[in-house]
Formats: C-alpha cells, structure tokens, sequence
C-alpha cells in the first residue's frame, strides 16, 4: 500500500511546546519516535490519546491467528480508527480488504492506496454514487463491493452507472435484516425477490454474495440478542443456498460476510460452515470486526469472557485480545476532599456506551504509576472535564498528577484525535498515529 504521510511534524502537532515545536520544524511524522518524549517529560500538551505498541502488536497476530484458525478472511471496518498506518499493519497482517461505511471512507481508502473496499452500507445519493464510481473508472485494479437492500438502492446504481459508465460490472452484496434492526432485506420472500431483481440487472449490476450485520439486532436481555444474532447469521447461509440454486451470483467466489466485533466469533462458525458445504461455487467468508486492533477496556473487553466461551478452540491459548488505547490528562483541581476534577471530558473520550473509567494514576514527581486504589470512579463528564470520585471520600490524586483513562468504545475515542502517541510499556513515545476523519 502507498502510505503518504509526510505531514511534518510541526504541523502535525500544533499545540506542543515552543521547545519540541523547535525540534520538530522540517522533520517528517516519521521521525516522532526519535525525540526522545515520555509521558512525563513535560512535552506534551495534555489530554493525549496513546496506544500501546505491545498491545497492537499482540491483537493483530491474535486476530490473523484466530482467523486462520476458524477459516476465514478478515475485511476490518476502518471507520473504527481511519488511519492510515493501522490499515498499512493489518494488510500486512493477511486482511483480505478493508470495510467502510460511507462514500467519503471510500475516497480516504484509496487517497492511501487500499487496494480492496467493501463498502458495509447502502451506496445512496448521486454525489456519493459518483465518487465511488469515479474511484472504480480511474483504477481497473480497485476491487470494490456495496450492498443492496432494496430495488430503490438498486435504482440508485443503475441511475449513477447509466450517467458514469465504468466500463465493468459494479458488484454488489445483497443486505439481509432483521424486524427492527438497521438496514437490510426483511424476510426470507423479501431476499428471494430482491435477489432475483439484482440478477435481472447484470451485466450493470452483479451480485457477488451475501451480507448481514449481526450487531444491532433487538432483544430483550444478553441471551436473546445472542440468539437473534446468531439466527440472522445463520439466514446468510440459507439466502447464499437458494440464490445459488437459481444461478443468482456472477462467476467467482461467492461472498458470505457478517461479523462486528461482538459476534465475530458467531459469525466465523457459521461462516465458515456455509463455505464447507460440498458442491457449489468456492465460498470466501468475511468477517469485518474493526475494534479487534485497539480493543478497549471496558464494553468489549467485557463482551471478551463471553466470546472466549462460545469460541472454544477457535479462541486458541491465553486470555485474547488487549486493550491498547488510552487517554491521560492531568489533575488540575480537586474542590472537595472525596472528588478530582482531570482535564479531559466528552471532547476527548467515548461517552456513548457507558463513561470512560480511571486505569493508571502518575503521582506527580514519581518514577513510575502506582496502582490505582479501589473505589475511584468517574461519575460525570462535562464538555472538557471528567469529575472523578473516591467511594470512600478520600480522594489521594493531587492537582498535577497524571490519570489515564481507558473507554468503553474506541471508535468513538479515535474519532476525537488527529494524532494518537504510540509509546512503549514505560509510556516512552515511539512514533505518531494521524487519523483522517
């Protein structure tokens, strides 16, 4: 993949001290990692979002492995980090593509040269229809698939390739829903039709597979979720059967994709079923978990002990994937005795799940972290600050102090920063992440 980020460094960090701005003047971003910064050097403007380089380099291998394992392919969703470098590592990690979910993605896809998109939504409106096709006419080699979930999307495309001709087949996925959930074909007649439709518009329009998403289905409690879940994945398999029985799909593999980050391990088994059942087309299935890379420390790190379980050996050893992204700031008042307030709020982490929580806390003046004491929760968040309290009253943070804050839901934490410090597990900073949201 082409990478271009000469962004300088000066540029890159517009709000550092006059000192490092200095240093920084006509160096490229690359050559972040040799300033010699730490987290407590005083360099750095705080809040800063980092992410651990061992945790990163960890969860990759572990998402190859486990992929490997199930016998399936990885298409990540972007849309959790939009950065460049991070996409560069998981392409070299074997991912067969990567997903995105609007027109935009798209473009930023290719400004950096990904060679294979799946765009995880309905391609709607002229202007994003356009772009996508612009894309597809500049670049034979550009291996590009949407979804469809009804005859007015198809119309969509048929409507932006009768006014840009792109010379091939545009290829598509046909969306299967749920009552209730988000985009996608309701019901079993409904896909059978829909399917037959998409097939009447080749050679404009070819159908290449089948695609769910699993991760917003509605239920009542975790065990129904799961199991709504589970049966929308499963219909995948059912839709693939009958549109290859009546000759549905363009010539190639057939494509089988579902798979968010809760559920990809529901989703590898199923997935990889349907692609070993004899006869047929070749089947490729394709999962697009995106938080796999940075994980988090709260909401997925929590859904972990559930997917370990329904895995099985798929899991493989040891406890899985490792929260790699965090957010510290500083203490900068503590107005009562049980409460601190840090300089960081819904400007800088994820709020939409649930509130970030306190992982470390640097004493001021100090070598190293010290654990951090039991009872210590955030409460609130105001735009820039996090009001932080000790269940026993005794808050011991002092104003100065450093506390680093891990999230609920890292695509909305990345989203926040144009730059993200990745640093060893001494919080020495090695290099710079930019995002291009």
């Amino acid at each position: 993949m082409a990478l271009d980020l000469t962004a300088l460094l000066a540029e890159a960090l517009p709000a550092t001290t006059k000192g490092l701005a200095a240093r920084a003047v006509g160096r490229p971003l690359a050559d972040l990692g040799s300033l010699g910064l730490t987290l407590t050097g005083g360099e750095l403007p705080f809040p800063v979002a980092v992410l651990k380089d061992s945790a990163l380099t960890h969860n990759s291998a572990w998402m190859r492995d486990f992929c490997a394992r199930a016998g399936v392919s990885l298409c990540p969703h972007g849309k959790t980090t939009m950065a460049p470098q991070l996409f560069e590592r998981q392409l070299a990690d074997g991912a067969w593509g990567l997903t995105a979910a609007t027109a935009a993605h798209v473009r930023t896809y290719r400004r950096f040269g990904v060679p294979r998109v799946l765009l995880a939504n309905q391609l709607v409106g002229a202007a994003n229809v356009d772009l996508v096709l612009a894309e597809l006419a500049a670049d034979p080699g550009f291996d590009f698939y949407t979804l469809v979930d009804s005859e007015a999307a198809l119309a969509e495309l048929l409507a932006g390739l009768a006014r840009r001709p792109i010379g091939r087949p545009l290829q598509v996925l046909l969306e299967l829903g749920a009552p209730g959930a988000r985009t996608g074909v309701r019901g079993r007649e409904a896909a059978l039709a829909l399917g037959r439709t998409i097939r009447a518009a080749a050679p404009a329009v070819v159908l290449r597979g089948i695609e769910a998403y699993e991760g917003v289905v509605p239920g009542d409690g975790e065990a129904a979720v799961e199991l709504a879940a589970l049966t929308l994945i499963e219909q995948i398999g059912d839709i693939a059967a009958a549109g290859v029985t009546e000759g549905w799909f363009a010539p190639g593999e057939l494509i089988v994709s579902a798979g968010g980050s809760q559920f990809f391990d529901l989703a590898a088994q199923v997935l990889a079923a349907v692609a070993a059942r004899p006869g047929g087309p070749a089947v490729r299935p394709v999962l697009r978990s995106g938080c796999y890379l940075s994980h988090d420390a709260l909401h997925y790190e929590r859904m972990q002990a559930r997917l370990r379980q329904r895995a099985g050996a798929a899991w493989g050893r040891g406890p899985g994937l490792r929260n790699a992204l965090e957010v510290w700031t500083v203490v900068q008042s503590v107005p009562e005795p049980g409460r601190a307030i840090c300089a960081a709020g819904k400007r800088d982490l994820s709020h939409d799940l649930m509130l970030p929580q306190p992982l470390g806390w640097w004493p001021a003046g100090e070598a190293a972290p010290r654990a951090l004491p039991s009872g210590i929760k955030t409460v609130a968040l105001s735009d820039q600050h996090a009001w932080v309290d000790a269940a026993d009253g005794a808050m011991p943070w002092r104003v100065g102090d450093l506390v680093g804050f891990g999230v609920g839901h890292p695509c909305t934490t990345f989203d926040r920063w144009g730059l993200l410090y990745t640093v060893d597990d001494g919080y020495r900073v090695t290099g710079g992440v930019r995002t291009f949201f």
